[in-house]
C-alpha cells in the first residue's frame, strides 16, 4: 500500500494538477507500474484520508470517476479492487504536431499504422504557436494514456510539458530540455546541419553565393541558422542570409536554400520560366525531404520521417525506454 501512496504523492510536483487529479493518476500509475494488479484490494478511503490528507469527497469522487472508466469496481461491504487491470488509458493516444506538413504526415501515417485499429488516436495541432500549445495541454490533461508531443522552442514549454507524467509522456521531432530522464525520439539540428554542409562543400564552392532565406519570425530551427554561419566562416564561403525569397530574383551562380516549401516552389519555377537548368547555372538545396523532392531530383537534407513515426508507435505499445536522436540523412541529387 505504501507504493500507491508514493504514486500519489509524487504527483504533488504537477502544479496544475489538482487533488483530484492527483489521486486518480496516481491509482491509474499504481496499476500501469504492476504495484497492484487485478483483482487485489485498493486502500480504503479512511486510509487514504490518514496517509494523503485528502478530503473525503476528494477520494469519493476520485473513486467514482475510476469506476465510471472501468478501472476500479466497487465490492459491497469489502471496499474498492483493482477491476480488469487494463487502466484502458494505453489505448487512447494524444499526439500533438506542429502541422501536416507533407513530411509530417509521413511520420503520422506511419505511427498510425504501427498503432494498430486498437488504439484510439487524436491529433491536436498547435502550428507553433504557445498559446494554442498551452491551451491544448492542460484540456487534454489526464485524459490519455499516452502523450506524443512535438515541443515549441519557449520559455514556457518546459513547465508545460512538466503536467504530462514522464510514464505517458513521449517527445518527437525538436528536442527541448526536461529535468531528468524522459522518452524521446528527436531530432539535433546544428551538428547534424554543418555535416551536410561539409559535405556539399565542393560543390557549393563552384558558384559564387551561398543563399538561406530564414526569418527572425519562422519556425525554422535556429540551430541552422547558427551552423550556416560556422560553416560560411570556417570553409571560406560567399554567402549570407536573406528574409524571404523575392519571385523573379533567382539568378545564376548563386546556391539557394530554403527551408520553406512556398519559396523552394517558386525559385524552381523561376528556373524553368528564366531557363536556368539547377544544378549547372545554380543550386538549390532543401531541408524536409518528400516525394515530391525525391521525383524532381531537388537535393535535401532530413531526419526519416517515415521511421520516427513506425519507432514512435512501437514505443508507444511496448513502453520501452527511449532516447534517441535520429540520424540527419543527405539526399543528394541532380540540384546540387
Amino acid at each position: 500500500m505504501d507504493r500507491i501512496f508514493e504514486e500519489i504523492r509524487k504527483l504533488a510536483e504537477m502544479p496544475s494538477y489538482s487533488k483530484h487529479d492527483r489521486f486518480v493518476q496516481g491509482i491509474i500509475n499504481s496499476i500501469d507500474e504492476k504495484i497492484i494488479g487485478q483483482d487485489e484490494m485498493l486502500p480504503s478511503v479512511n486510509k487514504l484520508i490518514k496517509e494523503l490528507g485528502f478530503s473525503r469527497e476528494t477520494i469519493v469522487k476520485g473513486y467514482k470517476d475510476l469506476i465510471s472508466r472501468g478501472i476500479v469496481e466497487a465490492k459491497n461491504r469489502l471496499g474498492y479492487f483493482v477491476g480488469n487491470g487494463n487502466t484502458g488509458q494505453t489505448l487512447n493516444v494524444a499526439l500533438l504536431m506542429y502541422n501536416l506538413d507533407t513530411f509530417e504526415e509521413q511520420f503520422y501515417r506511419n505511427f498510425r499504422h504501427e498503432l494498430g485499429q486498437n488504439v484510439q488516436l487524436t491529433t491536436y495541432f498547435h502550428h507553433g504557436n504557445i498559446e494554442i500549445f498551452e491551451t491544448i495541454l492542460l484540456q487534454i490533461k489526464g485524459k490519455y494514456g499516452m502523450y506524443v508531443v512535438a515541443p515549441i522552442p519557449h520559455s514556457k514549454t518546459k513547465e508545460l510539458l512538466e503536467m504530462i507524467p514522464r510514464n505517458k509522456f513521449l517527445m518527437f521531432d525538436r528536442y527541448e530540455p526536461l529535468e531528468g530522464e524522459f522518452n524521446h525520439i528527436t531530432q539535433e539540428f546544428e551538428d547534424a546541419s554543418y555535416e551536410v554542409f561539409s559535405k556539399l562543400a565542393p560543390r557549393i564552392k563552384q558558384f559564387d553565393e551561398f543563399i538561406f532565406y530564414h526569418s527572425q519570425n519562422s519556425l525554422d530551427p535556429k540551430e541552422i541558422v547558427r551552423s550556416f554561419k560556422k560553416f560560411l566562416k570556417d570553409f571560406s564561403i560567399n554567402g549570407h542570409i536573406e528574409e524571404e525569397y523575392v519571385a523573379g530574383s533567382v539568378e545564376k551562380g548563386k546556391v539557394y536554400f530554403t527551408l520553406d516549401n512556398f519559396a523552394l516552389w517558386q525559385i524552381m519555377r523561376d528556373c524553368k520560366t528564366k531557363k536556368l537548368k539547377p544544378g549547372k547555372d545554380l543550386g538549390v538545396l532543401s531541408h524536409n525531404d518528400e516525394p515530391a523532392k525525391e521525383i524532381i531530383g531537388i537535393t535535401t537534407f532530413s531526419a526519416d520521417f517515415s521511421n520516427m513515426g513506425k519507432m514512435a508507435g512501437e514505443v508507444v505499445l511496448s513502453k520501452e525506454k527511449v532516447q534517441l536522436t535520429v540520424p540527419m540523412i543527405l539526399f543528394e541529387r541532380h540540384t546540387l
